[in-house]
């Protein structure tokens, strides 16, 4: 029997909260969040740098707000 197990945080998040974390950003408003060119952004995606998912018929790339933050406070 498969059971899955979901971990909750310790602090109560609003939905705000847990909606400005979990947004997806196009590859532009990525680049100004990290206050870089947007071919660096395509770049450090295609590194495995920055992860991304594709999206999409035109397989756009879209980044996780709070990868990116974590990618800052690196």
């Amino acid at each position: 029997m498969n059971v899955a197990i979901t971990e909750y945080p310790a602090e109560k998040v609003t939905d705000g909260e847990v909606e400005e974390i979990d947004t997806l950003l196009t590859a532009g408003e990525a680049a100004s969040l990290l206050h870089v060119h947007i071919n660096t952004v395509r770049t450090w995606s295609n590194l495995g740098i920055l992860p991304s998912f594709r999206i999409g018929p035109r397989c756009d790339r879209r980044f996780r707000k709070k990868d990116l933050i974590s990618f800052l406070l690196k």
